[in-house]
């Protein structure tokens, strides 16, 4: 039985845009994947966790313990974004393409999309540890 071809750069995409609900772990492993299936409930507690945050403000604690899940499930998807997008064309045939035929010619899609999990993990990485430091030093 042939396996599927396997796009690097719609791996990347997936991982990007639609990673904190395992996306691009469906499109490569399949339904049946457990760690897929793990991203929606805990992209839904860190949103919660949010929500929490915006009604009862910094003293809550379950906002204090849900809302830096969120912070972890994105960046879990944008680090798994850069990991496939900088994943060389061979090994990525090596691992996902073997035995159908076809050869994996990425290109510059999964380059900016590379680009794109930088830019919003660097937005994403400061603005956390702004918040953390406001947190410490606040009276």
């Amino acid at each position: 039985m042939a396996r599927t071809f396997k796009s690097k750069s719609v791996a990347a995409a997936l991982a990007l845009l639609l990673g904190v609900l395992g996306a691009h772990r469906f499109y490569l492993k399949g339904w049946r994947d457990a760690l897929g299936w793990l991203h929606p409930p805990l992209f839904a507690l860190g949103v919660w966790g949010g929500m929490r945050f915006i009604d009862y403000g910094e003293n809550d604690r379950i906002a204090r313990i849900a809302f830096p899940v969120l912070a972890l499930v994105i960046g879990v998807a944008l680090f798994q974004a850069l990991l496939i997008g900088l994943t060389p064309d061979t090994r990525w045939d090596a691992t996902w393409n073997r035995g159908n035929g076809r050869v994996s010619s990425s290109g510059w899609g999964a380059v900016l999309v590379v680009i794109f999990a930088l830019l919003i993990g660097a937005a994403v990485l400061v603005g956390g540890l702004v918040f953390s430091l406001q947190q410490a030093f606040q009276p």
